[in-house]
């Protein structure tokens, strides 16, 4: 019977440690510009190189980036701002001249380019609401 107890004991307690460990993801996008794949593979990978980003998909026509990520580890302006060292404007960060000219030609971006921002993403949302 001790014995039994005991295993209830150590099974509850790596239960509820293990819920414990688990981390906060948290789900965010933001409008991105850029043009091609090529653009696609250096801002998804500026994201993904921000620790506690675990996700992190760039839509080209809609020019919007989908990140997750753990919230106790970073936030969107982390992201925000790798995202811009990498040369690529986001909605609340604009990448350095520097950083733009280094990107290869076809991903060097008209500045005036629509983007999908977090709030017209909100407006969607409540398209044919009337409240």
């Amino acid at each position: 019977m001790k014995k039994v107890i005991l295993a209830l004991v150590i099974f509850a307690t790596v239960g509820i440690t293990s819920v414990m460990a688990q981390e906060k993801v948290t789900m965010a996008t933001f409008g991105v510009r850029g043009n091609c794949g090529m653009c696609k593979g250096t801002i998804e990978k500026a994201a993904k190189a921000v620790e506690g980003v675990s996700n992190a998909v760039w839509d080209k026509s809609a020019k919007k980036m989908d990140v997750s990520f753990d919230s106790k580890k970073t936030n969107v302006m982390a992201i925000q701002k790798a995202v811009a060292a990498s040369g690529y404007d986001t909605e609340k960060m604009t990448a350095t001249e520097k950083a733009y000219d280094g990107l290869h030609g076809c991903c060097q971006y008209d500045k005036d380019q629509v983007m999908t921002t977090s709030s017209k993403k909100a407006e969607d949302a409540h398209k044919g609401h009337n409240h």
